[in-house]
């Protein structure tokens, strides 16, 4: 980048906000893909009018501009795969500016902490449910940029359940609002609804305005054990079916449970086909021992062998301990894993899981698989040796077919984990050419410079 533009750049936030010096280059040059794609500047607004002004003079010289939230994504969206400028939040643009307790929502701006926001509402009595496997240091501006999930989907939802309003900058710098802190809006179109998810390609975030809910009084957790990820699978839907609503319902396949007992000696049963582990929440005890003795009822007409109802909050944390260290305990079966968030109506997950087995034994790899079974959001783990070219080939190509497989039967290529660079390749094959280019001409409407995130989501 010409040092013209650095200095100009200066001149707006302040020397001490603008870095082209190599040592922020490498850190700001990764996610956690893994892949590293150097910028050639980072840049850090101090408020909207910043942004605003950066945009405008970015636009004008053709400048690439990639906002990034923590660099948590698994898809490679905030990565600057065509160098240009990381725009980053967390030093200045971090703070909670409001919980309004009348109206029950947050105001917050994009470099706050999930985690952060969820504290300061339960202080108040209220929550903030949506919580990814990364809510300690993931930031809200990144959740809705990506439309992160988490365990308790199941029952509360995503994050765009709860987005009800952004004010955001456009490629040229103008201002605009999306979405009030009202209940009901249906003036005009859901500008909101189109900037989640959309992975900083069309406008950055400056503000956000998030719905709030009374923080439920109670929880308890439960887990069964199945002879059969078939058993387990027919147990989810038919359990989400019966008038109970789980948070959470998780699961891991036999593989994934061999991984974390071989790593972390637990004595888990390896002889189980799976496990499904559950929480419920409300404010009764009556309540509370409803649901469960409803979920027991279903999991045992269907295959299950053993129900187990934490007595206390160690317990709890004891049953959780298998699915939150499942990721890592897969590198037992490999030393490169191609993970995929794919997500299905939750009847065929019986018939998804076979059809992954099935590739696995095609060639003869290992595919664990777990994830949030409650909302039909499967992780699936591809597991290979990353030394050895043929098998890493392999694995890809396994990845392909895990796609069209899910695809198939109704399913999406991403339950939370977004497209960004990693997915964009599969595109066409859950898209139509119509569709795909309804996609690139929304994102020239709002970006007509393409300055703005380019080469991802499969939109170049």
């Amino acid at each position: 980048m010409d040092k013209k533009h650095i200095e100009y750049l200066k001149k707006i936030v302040g020397d001490d906000n603008v870095y082209d010096d190599k040592a922020h280059l490498r850190a700001y040059s990764y996610d956690a893909t893994r892949n590293h794609f150097e910028p050639d500047a980072v840049v850090f607004p101090r408020n909207e009018e910043d942004i605003s002004k950066i945009l405008a003079y970015c636009n004008s010289h053709r400048i690439i501009i990639v906002p990034r939230g923590a660099g948590s994504g698994f898809t490679g969206g905030a990565l600057p795969s065509e160098g240009g400028i990381i725009l980053g939040f967390e030093k200045h643009m971090n703070k909670i500016l409001e919980i309004d307790m009348k109206n029950m929502v947050a105001v917050v701006q994009p470099g706050v902490i999930n985690k952060d926001l969820q504290r300061a509402v339960e202080e108040v009595g209220l929550f903030y449910p949506p919580d990814p496997a990364s809510q300690e240091y993931s930031t809200i501006g990144g959740n809705v940029s990506e439309n992160a999930g988490g365990m308790r989907a199941a029952k509360y939802g995503i994050t765009k359940d709860y987005v009800m309003a952004l004010r955001a900058v456009l490629p040229n710098g103008q201002v605009i609002r999306a979405g009030k802190k009202t209940i009901k809006d249906v003036a005009g179109y859901n500008i909101a609804g189109i900037l989640i998810a959309s992975e900083g390609t069309l406008a950055v975030l400056s503000e956000i305005t998030l719905k709030l809910i009374p923080k439920p009084k109670l929880t308890k957790t439960a887990m069964g054990i199945f002879d059969s990820v078939n058993d387990a699978m027919n147990a989810v839907y038919k359990t989400m079916a019966s008038g109970v609503t789980p948070v959470a319902m998780e699961f891991l396949d036999n593989l994934t449970i061999r991984a974390v007992e071989q790593t972390f000696h637990k004595g888990l049963p390896v002889d189980a086909g799976a496990l499904l582990v559950t929480d419920v929440d409300g404010n009764l005890e009556d309540d509370l021992n409803f649901q469960l003795a409803q979920i027991e009822k279903v999991f045992k007409e269907n295959g299950c062998r053993e129900f187990v109802i934490a007595k206390d909050d160690k317990e709890a944390n004891d049953l959780w301990f298998a699915r939150r260290n499942a990721s890592p305990a897969l590198s037992v079966y490999g030393s490169k894993k191609i993970n995929e968030d794919v997500t299905v109506p939750r009847a065929v997950l019986p018939e998804l899981l076979e059809k992954f087995y099935a590739i696995a034994d095609k060639y003869n790899i290992n595919i664990p698989c777990f994830g949030h079974t409650g909302d039909g959001n499967v992780h699936t783990n591809v597991m290979v040796d990353g030394s050895d070219p043929k098998q890493v080939e392999i694995g890809y190509k396994a990845i392909e077919e895990v796609f069209q497989a899910t695809i198939d039967l109704g399913g999406t290529l991403s339950g939370e984990h977004g497209i960004g660079l990693a997915k964009a390749p599969y595109m066409h094959m859950a898209f139509s050419d119509a569709e795909m280019a309804l996609f690139k001409s929304i994102k020239k409407a709002f970006d007509p410079n393409n300055i703005l995130n380019p080469k991802k989501m499969g939109l170049d």
